[in-house]
């Protein structure tokens, strides 16, 4: 199979699965645990949890947001009417693959103003977001400008955009499991007005 092709026409769904999960191995022995427990602190300690995320991200950012919700933690989507000012005892959770994307380093730089606490995750150590955050949580993928295949052989940001999902769906599993809430406590807090 030609990997830098994009007509190849001879890939099945299973191939690309494939693909897609491969990456998804090889991105996580790629990822430092020990730096991404580090934000458990900020998380438990923050009055209030503001997270953003723009494009695909941003849709990655409202499922985190979710779950979180559903742990009892007060949470707010960044760009939503009903998001109040963040203040020195909150907490931004800033997620941009680039870490260059302008909304997001300015919130970052809002929360920054405000003595707030900043979790970046980035693919990028040396981005202006990855600077402003407190902490920063590399995910070793491929940003949506690198075309070369080197890293992803999928389209633009995704397999950041998926491996920000499975990490903070894993962090979510850590915090459920650590906590005394069973599965039917936390389902109290689901939408009901669906």
């Amino acid at each position: 199979m030609d990997n830098g092709s994009e007509n190849n026409s001879n890939i099945s769904i299973q191939t690309a699965y494939d693909i897609i999960i491969n990456e998804h191995v090889n991105l996580y022995h790629s990822l430092d645990f020990e730096n991404i427990k580090n934000i458990e602190e900020p998380l438990k300690n923050a009055k209030q949890i503001f997270l953003i995320g723009a494009g695909r991200t941003g849709f990655m950012v409202k499922a985190a947001t979710m779950r979180l919700m559903h742990l009892g933690y007060q949470v707010h989507v960044v760009g939503e009417t009903t998001t109040p000012a963040i203040g020195k005892n909150d907490l931004l959770i800033a997620v941009s693959g680039s870490g260059t994307t302008k909304s997001i380093v300015n919130a970052a730089e809002t929360a920054h103003k405000n003595e707030a606490k900043i979790v970046g995750f980035t693919t990028n150590p040396s981005s202006p977001l990855a600077e402003l955050a407190d902490h920063t949580i590399i995910i070793p993928a491929a940003g949506k400008q690198e075309h070369g295949n080197s890293i992803s052989q999928q389209y633009a940001g995704s397999l950041f955009e998926q491996g920000f999902l499975f990490l903070f769906d894993a962090l979510i599993q850590y915090l459920w499991k650590q906590s005394d809430n069973s599965s039917e406590q936390l389902w109290e807090m689901h939408a009901n007005m669906e």
